[in-house]
């Protein structure tokens, strides 16, 4: 990987140290930081198994917009009985709770990003080892949100210049956190937490690359989705389906986000959930933004 400095610090659940802020990585500080321990030869979990998870699943998917969505049975069952398929050892299971005492927007957030990534994969990953690969980052993609102060994941009035900074920090922390655990240099899940801000134009971060993964791009669409549809702290008022719907398409129209991506989620949005190559996306816009929306705004 080409070399990158740190700009904050990056911890481990239980507090320890990993990475000091100022930290330049490099392949070789990777490999240290990866054979310095990890959760590879851990027990693992089905995930679904561990605490409430599918009983929350299920209770999230039942709200609007999730309840559309997810209207054939049938879509659901798949998605569980994928999903089911998935372990995790202890220190991913650890960060789940941590966010369910913690942060519960953040909690919600990934289950459903786990949900909407798994059914997309249904639609755009044919092979059904690679759906389950798939399946198994949607949980994991806000991972480095452990290294972020809850004051700044609650924060209900604008971010700083600096707390913005360091809440973009947890796409490069989960990065290096995923490695660490699995003790593999670039896996998917790690790859899928770096990435899932990037955007296909390059305008995205922390690194401001060309984003051309399908794996990755499902994830960030799903994550883009869910973040409007739900309320935030930033924002007591959620955007409406079809609002949040046309924003991810100008996304698509400004080559931030993959087309046949957006197609998929617009299908299983339709009523009659047409395959998403036979799906027309409009794109007329009548969708508002939703009062005291402050995400991107910054304080003085």
């Amino acid at each position: 990987m080409p070399e990158w400095t740190l700009g904050y610090p990056v911890y481990s659940l239980d507090g320890a140290l990993l990475l000091p802020a100022g930290t330049t990585l490099s392949e070789e500080r990777l490999h240290a930081l990866i054979s310095s321990g990890g959760a590879a030869e851990q027990p693992k979990t089905p995930f679904l198994r561990f605490g409430t998870i599918e009983e929350d699943i299920r209770y999230f998917v039942g709200e609007p917009p999730g309840n559309s969505i997810f209207s054939n049975e049938k879509d659901l069952d798949e998605v569980i009985e994928l999903m089911g398929r998935i372990r995790f050892a202890r220190p991913i299971l650890d960060s789940v709770e941590y966010f369910k005492k913690n942060d519960p927007y953040t909690y919600r957030h990934i289950l459903m990003v786990f949900a909407l990534s798994t059914l997309l994969s249904k639609n755009l990953v044919p092979d059904y080892q690679l759906r389950v690969r798939e399946a198994e980052t949607g949980p994991l993609h806000d991972f480095g949100k452990i290294c972020v102060p809850i004051d700044i994941l609650r924060k209900t009035t604008p971010l700083t210049r600096d707390e913005r900074k360091n809440l973009e920090h947890h796409t490069m922390a989960g990065y290096l956190l995923l490695c660490y655990y699995s003790q593999e240099v670039g896996n998917l899940a790690a790859r899928v937490a770096r990435n899932h801000h990037e955007k296909r134009n390059g305008l995205g971060y922390p690194r401001g690359i060309r984003l051309d993964d399908r794996m990755v791009e499902i994830v960030a669409v799903c994550d883009i989705y869910d973040a409007l549809t739900s309320r935030r702290p930033y924002r007591p008022v959620s955007f409406d389906n079809r609002s949040a719907l046309e924003e991810i398409t100008i996304m698509a129209e400004k080559n931030e986000v993959s087309w046949e991506v957006v197609q998929a989620l617009v299908a299983h949005n339709r009523k009659g959930k047409p395959h998403f190559t036979e799906c027309s996306v409009s794109l007329e816009k009548r969708g508002v933004t939703p009062p005291n929306n402050l995400y991107g705004v910054l304080s003085a």
